[in-house]
C-alpha cells in the first residue's frame, strides 16, 4: 500500500510509530561516514523535519544529488528524535530525487546574505525561512481581513483596476494605452487623440478604489475593497511600493467617531489573529532580527489608541524643537507631517499608536468633510511605532454644494467625476472610510524593516523583474 504524503507541519504534531511520506527541499546535509541529517522544509512551517539518513542503505551517487536546495520525497518511520530541537524525525527507508540543485550555482546558499541580495534574486528569496515565514504570514493576514469584514456583515465590492479618475488628485498614475508608441495619433490641436484607444478616452491603473467604494457604500451600507493599486511616484525608500494591495472600507452612516473606532478594532483584531495564527514565523522573526516584535505586537492589543488633533500634535512637536529635538524636516501648522514626526508622537511621546484627526484641509484630498472652522477637515490617521501613518482615512463631504466648491477650488477636472458626484444630489447620505496598506500592516507584524520585503515582487522606480 502506497503512502500518502504528510506536509511537515503535521509530521511535526503526529505520532511517532507510523510510516510516512514527506516531500519537500533540502535545507542542509551533514552528518558523518555512516549517517546523514537532512533538515527538509515543503514550505508549510518555518521548521525543518529531519531526515535520519543510513548511508548503507542508500546508494553513494543519490546521496551526492542531495545537496542544499534539491528537491526530495522521503519515505521512512517516524520515530522519536533523539536530539534536540525537534519531537519527532523519520528513519528513512526510500529516497526520490525529484530535482538536483547544483551547489556552486544555486544563489540561496547557508551563509547570512542580505535583504538588498535576496531582491536581486526575488524567484529564489521564497526558499529562505525568513520569506517563508513573511509570505506565510501575508498570506493570513489576507484571510484574517476577510474574516472580520464579513464577521460584521460588509460586502466584498471588487474596484476597477482600470479608470478614468484619479482618485487623489495627485496624477502620478500610470497610463494604460494600446496605442503604437512609435505612431501616436494627434487631433487637430496636436494633443494625443485617446479617441483611438482602447476604451476610447485617456486611462490609467488606479491608486485607490475609494471613490467606486462610496458608491457601493450609499447603496449597500457597507462595503470593503482589497485589491492592488499602483502609484507613479518616484520614491526609492523603504517605505514606497509603486505596486501594493490596499484594504479599503467605505460605511454608509458612520461619522468620524465610528470610522476611528472601526480602525482601531480592525487593526487590533489583526494583530491579535496573527499571534494566534503565525506566532511561529513571528517568533522566528523575532528571534533572528528583531526581539522586541512579539512586545510591540502584544502592546497594540491591549492599548486605547491616543486620539489627538492634528494641531495639538503641532505643538507637541513644536515643544520637543525647543527642548533639543531636531528633525530633517520642518514643523509648522499646515505642513504635512513626515514619518519622523510621526513616529516621535507614537515612539517617544505617547508611548503607543495615535490617531491623528482634523488634518489642515489644504493638505488633504477633496472629498474629505469640511470642519466648521473652514480650515481643518475630518481626517484620520493611524499613526504606529517603526511605520508611522498605517491608516488613512476620514468623513467623507456629504454636501454637494461644498464638495463642488472643493473640486472647483482644486481646479480638478469634472469630466471624469461626474459619476461621483451623482451620490451627492440622489440621497446623499453621511459616510466614511479609510484604506489600509496591506503591505504597511505586514511590515508591522513582521517587524521587517523594508516593505519590499513583505510582498513577492515589489515593483519600484527601475524595477519590473518577474
Amino acid at each position: 500500500m502506497s503512502v500518502t504524503r504528510t506536509k511537515v507541519k503535521d509530521l511535526l504534531k503526529a505520532q511517532p510509530g507510523q510510516e510516512v511520506l514527506a516531500k519537500g527541499w533540502v535545507r542542509t546535509k551533514r552528518g558523518n561516514k555512516g549517517i546523514a541529517f537532512i533538515a527538509l522544509n515543503d514550505g508549510s512551517t518555518i521548521n525543518n523535519i529531519q531526515i535520519v539518513v543510513d548511508k548503507t542503505q542508500f546508494a553513494e551517487d543519490l546521496l551526492a544529488k542531495i545537496t542544499t536546495g534539491a528537491c526530495i520525497g522521503v519515505t521512512g518511520n517516524l520515530v522519536e528524535s533523539m536530539g534536540s530541537g525537534q519531537a519527532v524525525e523519520i528513519q528513512a527507508t526510500e529516497i526520490e530525487l525529484y530535482g538536483e540543485c547544483d551547489p556552486m550555482r544555486f544563489p540561496i546558499q547557508k551563509k547570512d546574505i542580505t535583504f538588498e541580495y535576496l531582491r536581486t534574486v526575488a524567484h529564489m528569496r521564497m526558499r529562505t525561512n525568513t520569506f517563508g515565514a513573511v509570505l506565510r504570514i501575508r498570506s493570513h493576514m489576507a484571510n484574517a481581513i476577510h474574516q472580520y469584514f464579513h464577521g460584521k456583515g460588509f460586502v466584498y465590492l471588487n474596484t476597477p483596476l482600470i479608470t478614468a479618475s484619479d482618485c487623489e488628485g495627485a496624477g502620478q498614475m500610470f497610463q494604460v494605452t494600446t496605442l503604437d508608441l512609435n505612431d501616436i495619433p494627434k487631433n487637430k490641436k496636436g494633443a494625443v487623440d485617446f479617441s483611438q484607444d482602447f476604451f476610447g478616452k485617456q486611462t490609467s491603473l488606479t491608486v485607490s478604489g475609494q471613490l467606486e467604494g462610496e458608491l457601493g457604500a450609499t447603496a449597500l451600507g457597507e462595503i470593503y475593497t482589497f485589491g492592488p493599486t499602483f502609484r507613479a511616484e518616484n520614491s526609492n525608500t523603504p517605505r514606497h511600493l509603486a505596486e501594493f494591495w490596499m484594504i479599503e472600507p467605505e460605511m454608509a452612516f458612520y461619522d468620524i467617531k465610528d470610522n476611528m473606532d472601526l480602525a482601531e478594532d480592525f487593526i487590533k483584531s489583526l494583530v491579535k489573529y496573527a499571534l494566534e495564527n503565525c506566532y511561529d514565523d513571528i517568533k522566528f522573526l523575532n528571534d533572528k532580527y528583531d526581539d522586541t516584535l512579539l512586545d510591540r505586537l502584544n502592546s497594540v492589543i491591549g492599548t486605547e489608541f491616543v486620539r489627538l488633533p492634528y494641531t495639538e500634535g503641532i505643538k507637541i512637536l513644536e515643544e520637543a524643537i525647543a527642548n533639543g529635538t531636531t528633525f530633517e524636516y520642518p514643523v509648522a501648522w499646515g505642513v504635512d507631517l513626515q514619518s519622523e514626526h510621526e513616529r516621535y508622537l507614537v515612539e517617544k511621546h505617547f508611548g503607543k499608536p495615535v490617531i491623528l484627526t482634523d488634518y489642515p484641509k489644504d493638505i488633504k484630498a477633496f472629498y474629505m468633510k469640511q470642519n466648521e472652522d473652514g480650515k481643518t477637515v475630518r481626517a484620520m490617521d493611524v499613526l504606529f511605532p517603526k511605520i508611522g501613518e498605517i491608516i488613512g482615512g476620514s468623513e467623507r463631504e456629504a454636501s454637494l454644494e461644498k464638495l463642488e466648491t472643493r473640486i472647483d477650488e482644486l481646479q480638478m477636472s469634472r469630466k471624469n467625476l461626474e459619476w461621483y458626484i451623482d451620490t451627492r444630489r440622489f440621497g446623499s447620505c453621511p459616510h466614511s472610510g479609510f484604506g489600509l496598506g496591506f503591505e504597511r500592516l505586514l511590515l508591522f507584524v513582521t517587524g521587517m524593516s523594508n516593505i519590499r520585503d513583505v510582498i513577492p515582487f515589489p515593483r519600484t522606480p527601475k524595477n519590473a523583474e518577474y
